[in-house]
């Protein structure tokens, strides 16, 4: 298996993300993002790090690029720090933030790299999470006006876009969990920062189809294959609860569906309290590609002392699955089936794999990084992609995550997930042995 087995016309990448990887966190006109206010709370992140430097990506990008180009890929997914272009969230602009994304675009186009621009990966501006981040009604305009800009200051020299990242992912882990920036808890928090996001979700696709000519348009939602842990009435009940917020909750309401209120009841009471036809209108949006991004499936049991949701994981290492550094599940047949889970929907014009990758622990050993288990990784999920993209399922791209190890969110820099190692000290890239691997699945 190699990379022309997907055709001549697939897309290979790597994603990265403004706040992981860019550093000069407080320099240069950048306002504070909520993962550089996150980070200073004790206990938030593991080892205590932050974001302040990251990969240092801002001074070095010129080089990281070029590792883009020299693994053979052929795009690069990159997220724009709002806070970079607008320090606190909207009006005045920070001419150097601007400047900086031309010139990481430029340097791409030069090194015969597609970039991929994503608008919204996770770290808002801290001056909007003051007057309630996603909670606000407010925010969609902020969003607006921060999408418009992009598109139009950019859009003639960028065609590929994805509007939001993980839309469940920041809501849940940021507004209803508390594990990620901004640190809120609650259920109510999260159905309000929930709509919101619905809403700007559709809103940038629509402000990038007017901008942008000739605009491939999509958005990326994390995923998981759903599996009941028993086949009782109850565990299987309860994972169509976990599936109907996990996997539905954002895309559905995309397609024209609404929110998927069928297999529970609160999602009804949510949707009955929350959105009006005008909010179901409102958060369509006639996506070119959809995003898939995933990294395990889920075991869900049915635990009635589990407050709204009444489910909870029944982790691989307690079921003796194969899994990562991470505790993620590996599992390339389930990769597969949630492919045609979202591909099923007729209103998908086509699936790209915008994220998927793999923590293990790696050990630099005389300037080598032998990671055979992410080598085995990406032999069996690739393999599992073509065999989707065999049976007629319209993929056209795959995006392995990531370039570099980098800021890892509430990991910190010890979950490694890169396909070059970097010593965060000294900033050094090497090359790991998963590199070298793509560099000759890709030139064949």
């Amino acid at each position: 298996m190699y990379s022309s087995d997907f055709g001549k016309d697939f897309l290979w990448g790597v994603a990265t993300a403004a706040a992981q990887i860019e550093g000069a966190a407080n320099s240069y006109g950048k306002g504070p993002s909520i993962w550089d206010t996150f980070s200073k709370r004790t206990g938030k992140i593991k080892k205590g790090h932050n974001p302040s430097e990251a990969c240092d990506f801002y001074h070095r990008y010129p080089e990281d690029i070029a590792l883009v180009k020299t693994l053979g890929f052929n795009v690069f997914r990159f997220s724009i720090a709002w806070s970079r272009i607008f320090p606190i969230g909207h009006g005045t602009l920070n001419k150097e933030g601007v400047a900086f994304y031309h010139n990481v675009i430029d340097e791409c186009l030069k090194q015969g790299v597609t970039p991929m621009i994503t608008l919204y990966h996770w770290d808002l501006p801290e001056a909007l999470s003051k007057e309630g981040g996603w909670t606000a009604f407010g925010i969609n305009s902020h969003f607006n006006e921060f999408a418009t800009f992009c598109a139009k200051e950019y859009g003639d020299k960028v065609k590929h876009w994805i509007v939001i990242n993980e839309p469940f992912g920041f809501t849940s882990l940021g507004y209803m969990l508390g594990v990620h920036a901004p640190g809120q808890n609650g259920v109510s928090n999260f159905f309000d920062a929930a709509l919101h996001t619905a809403i700007a979700q559709a809103d940038g696709g629509k402000i990038l189809r007017a901008e942008v000519k000739n605009a491939v348009i999509g958005t990326a939602f994390s995923c998981s294959e759903i599996i009941p842990y028993t086949q009782s009435s109850q565990d299987i009940i309860a994972a169509k609860r976990v599936d109907a917020l996990m996997n539905r909750f954002f895309l559905e309401p995309t397609l024209g569906m609404g929110f998927p209120t069928a297999d529970w009841d609160v999602l009804e009471k949510f949707a009955i309290s929350h959105s009006t036809w005008r909010h179901q209108e409102r958060m369509r949006f006639d996506f070119d590609f959809i995003g898939v991004q995933n990294y395990f499936p889920l075991v869900i049991k049915y635990n009635a002392f589990i407050p709204v949701v009444q489910a909870w994981e029944v982790k691989a290492k307690n079921r003796r699955a194969p899994h990562t550094a991470m505790g993620w599940e590996v599992n390339a047949d389930s990769f597969y089936r949630i492919i045609k889970q979202f591909a099923a929907y007729p209103q998908v014009k086509n699936i790209m794999v915008t994220e998927n990758g793999a923590y293990f622990q790696d050990h630099l050993v005389d300037g080598k990084i032998n990671d055979q288990a992410r080598i085995e990784y990406f032999e069996a999920y690739l393999a599992a992609m073509l065999k989707a993209k065999n049976e007629g399922i319209n993929i056209t791209g795959y995006l392995a995550w990531t370039l570099m190890d980098n800021f890892e969110w509430a990991e910190g820099y010890q979950a490694r997930f890169g396909l070059v190692y970097n010593d965060f000290k000294t900033q050094q890239r090497t090359i790991k042995q998963s590199g070298y691997w793509w560099q000759d699945f890709l030139s064949k």
